[in-house]
């Protein structure tokens, strides 16, 4: 997908969203409910995705600074009998 039809597409989104807001106030309760169930689960994927991927990054980048030796990975062979 192009940037120019990205970009179109995030200002469809957002207009979609945009109308959904403004026709929030004369709906009804169960879709008012519905609406803000789906907006809080929108939310929470996006904040876990932020969270994993800092994590990710602190820990495989080393961003703290220092080097963890402790994190190479040791070749397991099998016992000879």
């Amino acid at each position: 997908m192009s940037s120019e039809g990205f970009l179109k597409e995030m200002q469809t989104i957002g207009e979609k969203f945009l109308l959904k807001l403004q026709k929030l106030p004369k709906a009804d309760p169960v879709e008012i409910v519905s609406f803000c169930v789906v907006l809080l689960f929108i939310v929470t994927v996006l904040l876990l995705m932020i969270i994993a991927c800092s994590c990710c990054c602190y820990s495989c980048c080393s961003c703290d600074g220092r080097t963890d030796h402790r994190r190479r990975k040791i070749q397991v062979r099998p016992i000879a009998h």
